[in-house]
């Protein structure tokens, strides 16, 4: 694990929201191949901004943002959302599934985008379906069902296999266990740690349960990381 690069770093990053509203200034934040971070912070203090910063949703005006040693701000968009695709699977506070779609055709989604990955899936359906069996979900439901038909549970682990599918080396999760009960939320990080340590990825996410910590490699608090701050007037 040491002689590859991180599966994260951003420097010297500033990104502020359009029309002057809350932004973030980040000297130095790596995260090593294979590391899994708990990254906490109050509500409001940036944490989702920073996930949208490292999955691409949105770019920073300054600074350097790296997956795999490789610099994301100099690339073209095309190729910078490429990377993104091949390195990054991201577990969306909301599961953002598609509802009219069958778990299966969520969690094969992103390798529309990301040939790499979808190479070393081999057979699609039978890398998809080890996933979910991985995740407790009966394959006649991952198959059949409507996305939008399962419970949050079941939504939450069909998200948890369409980020993990073809093995990308980062794995991003926000508040990926919000709509969980307590005994729930223990359940859904056995898996999740399970499936990631399986197959080799970083892990960055970010709960406001600090219980959750527990299993970690780092815990780390937003403000030794990263500033919040406003547009210059």
């Amino acid at each position: 694990m040491t002689n590859q690069p991180p599966a994260l770093t951003l420097e010297g990053v500033r990104f502020t929201w359009p029309g002057g509203k809350f932004g973030l200034a980040i000297d130095a934040f790596n995260i090593a191949a294979g590391e899994a971070v708990f990254l906490r912070g109050p509500s409001g203090s940036g944490k989702s901004t920073l996930l949208s910063l490292v999955a691409g949703i949105t770019t920073p005006q300054q600074g350097r943002i790296a997956l795999q040693g490789e610099d994301l701000t100099g690339l073209r968009a095309s190729r910078r959302d490429r990377v993104r695709a091949e390195q990054t699977g991201v577990i969306f506070q909301m599961f953002n599934l598609v509802p009219y779609l069958t778990p299966l055709e969520n969690i094969l989604l992103p390798l529309r985008f990301a040939p790499n990955r979808r190479q070393r899936c081999g057979v699609l359906q039978a890398a998809a379906l080890d996933l979910t069996r991985g995740l407790s979900l009966p394959d006649d439901l991952v198959l059949s069902a409507s996305a939008g038909t399962l419970s949050a549970g079941q939504q939450q682990r069909v998200a948890v296999a369409r980020a993990m599918i073809g093995t990308p080396p980062l794995i991003v999760a926000d508040e990926p266990t919000s709509a969980l009960d307590n005994e729930a939320r223990a359940d859904f990080m056995a898996l999740l740690f399970q499936q990631v340590r399986a197959s080799g990825a970083a892990l960055l996410m970010v709960s406001h349960y600090p219980t959750l910590s527990d299993g970690f490699d780092r815990v780390v608090d937003l403000a030794d990381v990263a500033q919040g701050m406003k547009a210059a007037a």
